[in-house]
């Protein structure tokens, strides 16, 4: 058995330790949003936050959760209402939408680090994160959107 706390609420879980938490996440407790992409961390949509930093889901044992907070795209905000959420909306970021959850955990670390990014911190900050679409300009334009919502700091 192994204890996570994911979104602030406490699971107990029977999975082999070696288990990626991307799995145990979306099977066994049911969070969809964080999404299968590669499987090899390469492209950034099972993307999450272990004790708020940007892990791939996808090669992140569940073992190394017990113990630390996990975040996923359900627990980033109430209502959507992360500046970052919203600002995704307001700039129409998504096209198939499949990627966002990745991109918008690995810009709330962005924002938390870099409070007002320039487009080269972005850029690089975002690497990372694949988007077959293409909607990378939009995505910046979400995150500088974020950072001025947040008058300084994201959420």
């Amino acid at each position: 058995m192994i204890t996570l706390t994911v979104n602030r609420k406490k699971h107990d879980v029977e999975a082999d330790p070696s288990t990626p938490l991307l799995w145990v996440l979306r099977d066994l407790l049911h969070l969809t949003g964080t999404k299968f992409g590669c499987g090899m961390a390469q492209c950034g949509a099972c993307t999450i936050h272990l004790d708020g930093e940007a892990v791939r889901s996808c090669v992140t044992p569940v073992s190394r959760a017990e113990g630390k907070q996990v975040t996923t795209i359900e627990g980033l905000s109430e209502g959507n209402s992360h500046p970052l959420q919203v600002a995704w909306i307001e700039e129409d970021v998504p096209q198939c939408g499949y990627c966002q959850s990745g991109q918008i955990m690995s810009a709330a670390v962005l924002l938390r680090e870099k409070p007002v990014p320039t487009d080269e911190d972005i850029d690089m900050a975002m690497s990372g994160n694949i988007c077959r679409c293409g909607t990378y300009q939009r995505i910046r334009c979400a995150i500088h959107r974020a950072a001025e919502m947040s008058k300084g700091g994201a959420k």
